[in-house]
């Protein structure tokens, strides 16, 4: 090994040495509070519920919530997280303490190390009791840990767990949150001729492939069959797409599927223009296709100028395939 890079490996390890005892100085802090914008109230329950396709009657109709021995309408538990986010702006309602000076938050100091990609890993909740309209929530947060030095199938990285404490307007503990992220370096990757075209080729990189488990497993192999498939609940009749193990409508876990006549019409779209994408001609048309059944589904669309879509278009789907293996739902202007 020459000097100059047993120089290099020890300077890395002084300064991963230097990360892991700034980053160990923030276990155990806290900082906040960070409060809500506006106290609990009805709208924000009524979206939220509407978002998420609960009709769970304790959340919308006070008349059953006090025949349930509350006072009230109660919040959704899993809005406990909701009620103190920051804004689309990033702005902090008023009186919010996020940072202190004298003590950098932890992600920041790994931003200045380099580790800039993050990804969330899991969550946990606790409840201490239901909240209702005029409840003021707030929270603090606590660096409950930060692991050694891990090396994943992303990149290498810190595993670190923040701990959300939620307190109401009197100061008495309401609920709290156990956040755990990766903080990691994504690998540089070099490229390699693999990824590049013949020369004089046309070829383009590979589309990504889709998620497939065992709850949309149905829907991409009805593809490969020539099909668009809708999962249908066997209880209720109900439709739903994206599929799903349990029916918003009735609970049913019992589901089939039948076969989309393929068309529809533009609900919304986008032309995708950044970031730009190997694998797609750039402007992308991507659109919200309505189809006949009344179900939606996110589609590229195809034979058409992105100038030319419009919001009730009428497409019909073009199932087609690619690199070989993978067959997608593409959708065209309908045949007059």
């Amino acid at each position: 090994m020459s000097d100059v890079s047993t120089q290099d490996l020890q300077e890395q390890q002084e300064q991963q040495q230097e990360l892991e005892a700034r980053m160990a100085a923030t276990v155990g802090v806290t900082v906040g509070p960070q409060r809500s914008w506006d106290p609990i109230n009805v709208p924000m329950i009524r979206q939220w519920c509407q978002a998420m396709g609960d009709d769970n009657p304790l959340y919308n109709d006070a008349a059953y919530a006090r025949s349930q021995g509350f006072a009230d309408i109660v919040a959704p538990p899993t809005m406990l997280q909701a009620w103190t986010m920051k804004g689309y702006t990033d702005q902090q309602a008023l009186g919010s303490v996020l940072r202190t000076s004298d003590q950098p938050y932890v992600l920041d100091i790994l931003d200045e190390y380099g580790y800039v990609s993050v990804v969330a890993v899991n969550c946990d909740q606790n409840y201490f009791r239901h909240l209702h309209p005029g409840d003021d929530i707030k929270h603090t947060n606590t660096i409950e840990s930060v692991s050694e030095l891990k090396h994943t199938a992303l990149g290498e990285g810190y595993f670190v767990t923040e701990l959300w404490h939620f307190t109401d307007q009197h100061d008495a503990p309401v609920g709290e949150m156990r956040f755990r992220l990766l903080k990691f370096k994504a690998p540089q990757r070099q490229a390699t001729n693999a990824d590049k075209p013949a020369s004089g080729s046309s070829r383009k990189v590979q589309r990504p492939q889709p998620g497939i488990n065992r709850d949309n497993r149905f829907f991409w192999q009805g593809l490969s069959q020539g099909k668009l498939l809708i999962q249908r609940c066997t209880s209720c009749d109900t439709l739903r797409h994206p599929p799903a193990p349990m029916c918003p409508s009735c609970r049913s876990l019992q589901h089939d599927a039948i076969e989309a006549s393929g068309k529809g019409v533009v609900h919304s779209f986008v032309n995708l223009h950044h970031p730009a994408l190997p694998a797609f001609d750039e402007p992308n048309p991507i659109a919200l296709v309505e189809l006949e059944e009344g179900t939606r589904l996110v589609a590229q669309l195809i034979d058409i100028e992105p100038q030319d879509v419009t919001i009730g278009l009428p497409v019909e789907v073009q199932i087609t395939e690619f690199d070989g293996d993978q067959s997608l739902a593409l959708f065209k202007p309908a045949q007059a």
